[in-house]
């Protein structure tokens, strides 16, 4: 059988949608795009996706606002992939985030960064270099 990357989507739940979502769209340099919801769900669920390539490895998500479910907690840590992660530390700050811990070597595994995001959210960037 042949070996695949475990992660497939991934969701980062947050409370204010517009804040949420021009933090990610600034710190990455992205636009998130609205995933239209089944009429019966549409109140109860917003989502906002990052730009995905279905036909490339590694794993999508959106930006969730759901009625009950609340942002922080910071179970899961998404790590977000860069060509140099400092660049998006140094946008962190200027989109309302909170840097946790600045750049670091992982050694051969490249670098990484950790942040709080508007919502209360960890998250991580990575790089090679």
């Amino acid at each position: 059988m042949k070996a695949k990357n475990p992660v497939v989507w991934f969701e980062i739940h947050i409370n204010d949608l517009n804040r949420a979502k021009h933090f990610y769209e600034h710190v990455l340099d992205i636009k998130l795009t609205e995933l239209p919801m089944p009429a019966d769900i549409k109140d109860e669920v917003e989502m906002w996706a990052f730009p995905m390539e279905m036909e490339q490895d590694g794993a999508s998500g959106a930006l969730v606002k759901m009625k009950g479910f609340e942002a922080g907690g910071n179970s899961t840590i998404v790590y977000f992939r860069s060509e140099d992660c400092a660049i998006e530390e140094g946008r962190i700050k200027n989109a309302g985030g909170k840097v946790f811990k600045s750049k670091q070597s992982l050694g051969e595994h490249g670098f990484m960064v950790l942040a709080y995001d508007t919502e209360g959210n960890m998250f991580g960037v990575h790089s090679q270099s």
